[in-house]
């Protein structure tokens, strides 16, 4: 992707703004965040639900079930890892050479590492190689990722109505359930294909649909970013890159603090989407159609439940639901994963309430990872604080938890979930400066 050609698709984003309203009105930052957000997220479902279901049968098929599915999900965290790494190279685009040209450059490797993926040659075909390629592929979600920050979410909140930032926090989080739930009908789809026609081609097409919803996301993006009055709003606020060295120097406390805050909600995002599906592929004879289509249905619930958290934040406060709702997380995990290994009706209510809780906590996550700093210091500092609380809270969380689940049963995977809650519960209780902003 050259500078030429994203320039050309700047003038063209540009175009669609030409006769609109200079006015910088929330409505408008928050399509632009939605659809965004579901795109990315759309990414990377469609990997992890082809983490349980694909990759340990063509990547890893010289292992028995359960360790090549811990090999596969021994991948996942590397997106992850690779996140900050993207945020400090595409800092440093934005810096000089402009948001929009880092967004199309992230966007663009963000889609074509996806659907590199639907193009993996198996082990019958090259061996170990094709490990090799996918972690590579993996990592390049991960420094995409990193660069697909735009500071919308961040501009959303301060141009929101004071007594409504609630409600317009929980907004960029409602792509997270909408591109579970693309992503499970898709797979829910092709799944119904003989096992044979489904290893072998059929798992590729929800990755080709990447990136065509990248295309998408990156023209909604560009259409808000690169106008002159997006453009000066964000300076205005503040909302310019600052050096990453220079920002954790300044920042380091807030940094850790902030990505702590949210991570009980972080902790149970996997929990509830990619470690039941491992456990009911690999533990029961269950149609697995049957529970993605259970999965779209937690889907739905979880955008109930984060519209739920806006009004609730906007009437008892943001760090209130925080606190609370990790509370509730802690209490879950104490019960909740042993549901899996009560039949259906347990797995149904094991989703349902996850998926309250999840939407709850996700939906104001994005306010603690971002009022959390000065203005100067806000586009990079909220940047790096979600690397971090996705590294700490959810990169690892399919892997852990499917290995103690091995060793020691469901009840020790709701220990991992428990100890995402007690961190949420101690960074809301030690940082009173985060207590008082978030409120």
């Amino acid at each position: 992707m050259t500078t030429s050609t994203s320039a050309s698709l700047e003038r063209d984003a540009r175009a669609l703004h030409a006769d609109g309203d200079p006015h910088v009105r929330p409505a408008d930052i928050a399509i632009g965040v939605i659809i965004g957000r579901t795109s990315e997220f759309f990414d990377f479902f469609v990997y992890a639900i082809a983490s349980v279901l694909v990759f340990p049968a063509v990547v890893f098929p010289y292992l028995d079930r359960i360790t090549a599915t811990l090999w596969s999900f021994a991948l996942f965290p590397l997106a992850f890892i690779a996140r900050p790494v993207g945020t400090q190279i595409f800092m440093k685009i934005d810096r000089r050479y402009g948001r929009g040209t880092k967004l199309t450059i992230a966007l663009f490797l963000l889609g074509t590492s996806t659907v590199l993926v639907s193009f993996l040659p198996t082990y019958a075909t090259i061996g170990g190689l094709a490990a090799v390629l996918l972690a590579l592929f993996r990592i390049g979600q991960g420094i995409a990722l990193g660069g697909a920050w735009d500071g919308l979410p961040s501009l959303l909140a301060i141009n929101a109505p004071e007594k409504h930032r609630g409600w317009w926090a929980m907004v960029p989080q409602l792509g997270a359930p909408l591109g579970l739930i693309v992503a499970s009908g898709l797979f829910a789809f092709v799944s119904l294909l003989p096992t044979e026609d489904f290893l072998s081609w059929g798992w590729r097409y929800p990755f080709f649909v990447a990136f065509a919803l990248n295309v998408v996301a990156l023209f909604a993006r560009l259409r808000i970013v690169v106008t002159p009055e997006y453009e000066e709003s964000f300076k205005s606020r503040e909302l310019t890159p600052s050096r990453v060295t220079a920002t954790i120097k300044a920042q380091w406390r807030n940094i850790i603090i902030g990505a702590f805050a949210p991570l009980a909600s972080f902790a149970l995002f996997h929990m509830v989407t990619v470690f039941p599906l491992s456990w009911v592929a690999l533990y029961t004879q269950e149609d697995i159609t049957r529970f993605l289509l259970i999965e779209m249905a937690g889907g739905f619930v979880g955008i109930g439940a984060i519209v739920l958290s806006g009004m609730l934040a906007d009437r008892i406060g943001r760090r209130s639901v925080l606190g609370y709702t990790a509370a509730g997380i802690a209490v879950f995990s104490g019960f909740a994963p042993q549901l899996l290994g009560a039949g259906s009706a347990g797995e149904v209510l094991f989703m349902v309430m996850g998926f309250i809780l999840l939407g709850l906590s996700f939906g104001q996550s994005s306010g603690a990872v971002t009022n959390n700093f000065p203005k100067r210091a806000r586009y990079t500092g909220a940047a790096l604080t979600s690397d971090l609380a996705w590294l700490f809270g959810a990169g690892f969380a399919p892997l852990a938890a499917l290995a103690l689940t091995e060793a020691f049963g469901l009840v020790a995977a709701g220990a991992y979930l428990l100890s995402g809650a007690l961190g949420t519960l101690i960074a809301l209780g030690l940082n009173v400066e985060l207590a008082r902003r978030l409120d």
